[in-house]
């Protein structure tokens, strides 16, 4: 069974929060993509709208947003998501992910896109008492 460590940013006060996600809400969350956005039910918020942004698998490995798939490959690459160049020029063989969540996936990036009328501590944490 998969499961997942989310990373939610909240982009009105600039906090993550980091929320596991297991059971059949992980089950569910295998084959959306990048860019997709899914409900909060998923992540602990219900009634939030979350936007996945991206993730990497157990080795590090990062998602790519245009890279078709699941899958782990060897790119080409000479800048963007998964290398940074030291010279102009450069370009290095290395590994990126597909942008399907899959079972090999580990952390999950995600962004607030709407939010909903409990505030989000009082959602993960339904017994911490609520400020005022």
């Amino acid at each position: 069974m998969a499961e997942f460590k989310a990373v939610v940013n909240d982009k009105k006060t600039g906090k993550s929060y980091n929320v596991t996600v297991s059971g059949h809400h992980a089950n569910s969350l295998i084959g959306i993509t990048i860019g997709e956005t899914v409900d909060g039910v998923f992540f602990g918020l219900p009634e939030y709208k979350i936007k996945i942004t991206g993730g990497s698998d157990s080795n590090g490995t990062p998602m790519r947003k245009d890279l078709p798939g699941n899958k782990r490959i060897k790119l080409l690459l000479s800048d963007g998501k998964g290398f940074h160049e030291r010279y102009d020029g450069e370009r290095k063989r290395t590994a990126i992910r597909g942008n399907a969540i899959s079972a090999e996936i580990v952390q999950i990036n995600a962004v607030i896109e709407e939010y909903g009328p409990k505030s989000i501590e009082e959602c993960l944490n339904p017994e911490a008492p609520a400020e005022n």
